[in-house]
């Protein structure tokens, strides 16, 4: 599994996702020119170019712990959606505000985006990120058409490799740099015909900015890495 050099990679240049794409991490949007340390930004609109989907076994992108439901946990596939998803259930470090907390709470906050991908239900993901985060909405609005009528999706998958905090001490908002591996993701309609177009794997490489406030640690704002 090829895994991404951050040291050639700084947060100065970041895309956010534009609308339509789906579920899948496949940003393309906008450079921005902030300052490694200050949250990614958007401007003028440009081509996402990341680094094509890889092969192997990733490592998993959140905590082990799960809440199962009844029953036998199906992914999708296209004869139907997901069943028996297990919920995942935050670490007690990810409530820490630490650089090892910070690194917990985002592996957990890519895990209930997973869950959100494979149910159509974003609650819990939606519950951690800031509604002012542009792209953060974008990826929601791949979640909703990704279920529309019936819709459902299959593959999809995240996987997180590489969390690196950069961490600041005595800073309420932190930054982290992120690999994210997306697998192919195919859709279907309810009727089990295609629902649009598949979209490729990803191995891509993530700004993330967070923050600490009275209810643990927030997604403030999410961009692609030029």
């Amino acid at each position: 599994m090829p895994r991404l050099s951050f040291a050639s990679f700084t947060v100065a240049t970041v895309r956010v996702a534009a609308a339509g794409i789906g579920v899948s991490l496949l940003l393309s949007g906008c450079q921005g020119g902030s300052t490694p340390g200050s949250p990614p930004s958007e401007s003028s609109p440009t081509t996402a170019s990341p680094t094509s989907g890889a092969t192997g076994s990733p490592s998993p992108v959140g905590p082990s712990a799960t809440t199962a439901p009844s029953g036998v946990y199906k992914p999708a596939d296209p004869k139907g959606k997901a069943q028996n998803v297990p919920v995942p259930v935050m670490p007690e470090l990810a409530k820490e505000n630490t650089k090892e907390g910070l690194e917990a709470f985002i592996r957990y906050w890519y895990a209930e985006q997973n869950y959100a991908i494979e149910t159509g239900d974003s609650s819990g993901w939606k519950r951690f990120t800031a509604p002012d985060c542009r792209a953060c909405n974008r990826i929601q609005e791949g979640i909703d058409d990704s279920n529309v009528h019936g819709r459902w999706l299959a593959g999809g998958k995240i996987t997180v490799p590489v969390v690196e905090p950069l961490w600041t001490d005595n800073a309420v908002g932190q930054q982290a740099k992120v690999q994210v591996i997306q697998e192919r993701a195919d859709y279907f309609n309810a009727d089990g015909t295609t629902g649009r177009a598949f979209e490729k794997a990803t191995n891509s490489a993530f700004g993330l900015s967070a923050s600490f406030g009275p209810d643990g640690w927030t997604v403030a704002d999410l961009g692609l890495i030029g």
